[in-house]
């Protein structure tokens, strides 16, 4: 056969599969109705189990595809089942409740001290706000909880340092709401007290984030780097023992606001270093114009599993930004997942994909939609 006349023969059959897939969907509307009528759960994980198993043994050497197919069919079939149902009724209730206009706060918890880049950050999200300085991640989180700061700002990935794995650890213990975020450029510079050369300079102190992120200069010039709670908080040490031969990694306004000597701008592994920073809330926000949507979650012990809950993205048209692990604590290698996709919940098929997945998957929370500035 020709090439052509093969493409034809499965252009013939899909045109039979199509009809086939639709009266099956039909078929998923009239299962939700008897289960709704009977008080059933839509998610039967033995009955699929079973089902696809026997059609893995059935395919031959095809078992693994034909798995994937009946998988994303089934898949399909519980979201139609979901939408059609209500599922996710209390989760849906909070999301309608939600704020739609930007939270106002009169204290905002960020790391370091002043000068430092979350303090520029929170300065672009909200110029009118009290920054708090905290010394530590948990402390920002603690501070949101007990109620002494209105909001919280926190790290949580540079473009070349990869993720604040700490912070995503405590969004997953907290699990407030995110009802922002930035991207900030993040220029660093070699900054000391005295004016010298930097071929005088044998230390460098900053935060570890700042540390990785310019690990060439560091390695280049043969420095030895030590850890600081933040960046600001390095210039500060620097400024208060005026001792010779060591400096700071901070940013420049850092340096200025601390009285330092600027040895040299721009140290940076990558020109284009950027960080990208979360607003956290113990109070739901949700702005009529928010683009990015934030999820967490374990899975359920199948498998495919993670592969079954990220497809039903791609099916609904949703674009992942972001995807972390972590262990839960005091579980054997089991994980949360932190997830970052666009949409909006004023989209219908946004939100049933969103209410669906409360339902069946364990741990899940609904973290924000928010609007994220470039």
């Amino acid at each position: 056969m020709t090439l052509e006349e093969i493409r034809k023969q499965i252009d013939d059959i899909d045109a039979q599969l199509l009809p086939l897939f639709l009266a099956r969907m039909e078929c998923a509307k009239q299962v939700a109705a008897v289960k709704k009528e009977k008080n059933l759960p839509v998610f039967n994980a033995e009955r699929e189990q079973q089902i696809l198993d026997t059609i893995a043994e059935k395919s031959g050497e095809y078992g693994g595809e034909a798995r994937i197919l009946y998988s994303n069919m089934m898949d399909m079939s519980r979201a139609l089942q979901h939408s059609l149902l209500g599922s996710g009724g209390e989760l849906r209730g909070q999301i309608e409740a939600a704020d739609t206009k930007p939270q106002q706060t009169g204290k905002i918890a960020c790391l370091g001290e002043s000068g430092s880049f979350s303090h520029e950050a929170a300065i672009s999200l909200y110029p009118k706000a009290e920054p708090q300085f905290y010394s530590n991640f948990s402390e920002i989180f603690a501070a949101v909880e007990c109620g002494k700061a209105d909001l919280g700002l926190l790290p949580v990935e540079n473009s070349s340092a990869g993720s604040v794995s700490e912070v995503y650890d405590l969004i997953l213990k907290y699990r407030f709401y995110i009802i922002a975020a930035t991207t900030l450029h993040v220029h660093d510079c070699l900054a000391a007290a005295k004016r010298v050369d930097a071929r005088s300079i044998g230390t460098v102190y900053s935060h570890p984030q700042a540390l990785a992120q310019c690990s060439e200069y560091i390695q280049s010039h043969d420095l030895h780097p030590l850890p600081c709670s933040s960046t600001a908080a390095a210039a500060q040490s620097i400024a208060l023992r005026q001792e010779a031969g060591i400096a700071a990694i901070c940013s420049e306004q850092a340096a200025r606001e601390y009285g330092l000597h600027i040895i040299e701008s721009n140290i940076q592994n990558s020109s284009n270093n950027c960080t990208r920073f979360i607003v956290i809330s113990r109070r739901m926000v949700i702005p009529n114009d928010a683009q990015k949507i934030s999820l967490c979650f374990s899975l359920l012990h199948k498998t495919g599993s993670l592969y079954s809950v990220l497809e039903r993205f791609a099916a609904s048209g949703l674009n992942l930004t972001k995807i972390e692990s972590r262990p839960i604590a005091g579980k054997n290698f089991e994980y949360d997942f932190y997830l970052d996709f666009t949409g909006n919940v004023g989209e219908k098929r946004t939100l049933n994909l969103i209410l669906s997945l409360c339902t069946e998957l364990p741990r899940f929370s609904f973290l924000g939609n928010y609007t994220e500035q470039e």
